[in-house]
């Protein structure tokens, strides 16, 4: 397996390190001592990082006609339009059976040649907006580590760099040795759940001073109580119909909506914030059960709420809002 792994000026050394840990822990081990990795650029000779130190020894474009899998590290930043050459080397690599991936931003890189063709693509979550655009035939999976095509693969950011080469591992090697890899450089073979746990949902609040404003105020200080549509309005001294629709104006977003985003908000601050238990904290936040908040939160952050806190628990010395309010 002949791998090639494309850097550039301004490249961050975690993301050209980490798929050459991860391929050349395959080769230490004697998992495939046949595997071969180089590092190559539009240009041969040398590069300087991100953090200022120069790589030199790199390969020149010529390296991508040797190569089984050539891999997109990582891309700069300002997310630049791929070039002509590069995106002829990649579509040629790709014509002749290679396998093409893009690691967090080198998604990008993947979307401009159109070899995902109306197939969704993931990137570094925080860059999910922009890859849209650049992808608007087939758009974006936010909930994923990786995105494998079989003949071409995208990964989300960052250290999912390490899931997808492990990916690429127990998929020519097997899961015996993606996970011999794995334990040896202490990483899980396969996380649980997906990007999405890590994304940032701020909830749309309405301007100061309306009646829909004062609305949330209100109900954010009772997340644990029921709160239907009605009560809402109610609150808000208008009907059903005219609140929904104001709601929605102010917003852009639906009461049921809003009230189950803030609910899921306070959720992941008590898991993170505190030991109490998964049914305790469903009731605290107005879900009524602990398979009701298992549900939803699965569903909006590919994680159950037990395996989020072993990620992000950071102590019990925090109180949340619903503590805060009793």
């Amino acid at each position: 397996m002949r791998i090639a792994l494309y850097a550039f000026d301004g490249i961050t050394m975690f993301h050209l390190a980490a798929p050459l840990m991860v391929f050349g822990e395959v080769t230490r081990l004697g998992l495939a001592p046949d595997w071969e990795t180089r590092v190559w650029s539009d240009r041969a000779g040398s590069i300087r990082t991100e953090e200022g130190f120069p790589v030199g020894d790199i390969a020149g474009p010529d390296t991508v006609d040797w190569a089984d899998i050539v891999i997109v590290t990582s891309w700069p930043e300002s997310l630049p339009h791929i070039g002509k050459d590069l995106s002829a080397a990649l579509r040629d690599a790709h014509s002749r059976g290679a396998e093409i991936a893009g690691l967090c931003l080198g998604s990008f890189a993947v979307a401009d040649t159109g070899l995902l063709a109306g197939r969704p693509a993931v990137t570094h979550w925080t860059k999910m907006t922009e890859l849209r655009e650049r992808n608007s035939h087939a758009g974006v999976d936010e909930s994923v580590l990786y995105i494998d095509h079989g003949d071409v693969m995208t990964s989300a950011g960052t250290a999912s760099s390490i899931d997808s080469c492990l990916h690429i591992v127990r998929k020519h090697l097997g899961s015996a040795a993606a996970t011999r890899v794995a334990r040896s450089l202490v990483v899980a073979p396969h996380r649980d759940g997906g990007q999405a746990q890590y994304i940032e949902r701020p909830v749309t609040e309405a301007s100061g001073g309306t009646a829909i404003a004062d609305v949330l105020s209100w109900a954010f200080e009772r997340l644990d109580e029921p709160l239907p549509i009605e009560r809402l309005a109610e609150h808000a001294r208008m009907s059903r119909r005219s609140f929904i629709r104001q709601f929605h104006l102010e917003t852009g977003s639906t009461p049921a909506r809003w009230v189950l985003e803030k609910r899921l908000n306070e959720a992941k601050s008590l898991l993170e914030t505190t030991d109490r238990s998964v049914e305790n904290i469903a009731s605290l936040c107005g879900f009524g059960s602990a398979v009701t908040l298992r549900q939803n939160f699965r569903s909006a952050f590919a994680v159950t709420p037990t395996a989020y806190r072993r990620q992000f628990a950071v102590g019990c010395a925090t109180t949340s809002i619903v503590d805060r309010q009793r």
